[in-house]
């Protein structure tokens, strides 16, 4: 079972990545908008894991036996809950459509990909 430090940590992780993406590829500059992505990454793993925790479940932390890209459904869960998250809270704040997918889509890879490699 995951613990509650290492759901915090994985999520300020997702967090970090989320903004940095889209600061850099995004070319996002708006602060609330960057503040949105952090909350977005830091949310969607923190309750993607936390069902995962509250059912004591660890049938979905095996990794598939792909050694470039070793992805679980846990991994995928937080991506998952990442992009709804992120496409609630940017798409009610974006004018452009497009604008708040492309970072939503920036955002859940970013927690995808942390997910994955680093915790």
């Amino acid at each position: 079972m995951i613990s509650w430090a290492t759901i915090f940590y994985g999520a300020a992780l997702s967090a970090a990545f989320a903004v940095g993406a889209a600061f850099v590829l995004g070319r996002e500059r708006d602060r609330l908008k960057l503040a949105l992505v952090a909350v977005a990454a830091l949310g969607g793993p923190i309750a993607w894991n936390a069902v995962l925790h509250s059912r004591e479940s660890s049938d979905f932390f095996v990794d598939a036996p792909v050694a470039v890209f070793p992805v679980s459904w846990q991994d995928v869960g937080s991506g998952v809950w990442t992009l709804a998250t992120a496409s609630l809270v940017l798409g009610a704040t974006q004018d452009r459509a497009h604008r708040a997918w492309a970072l939503s889509l920036l955002t859940a890879a970013a927690a995808l990909l942390v997910d994955i490699y680093l915790y």
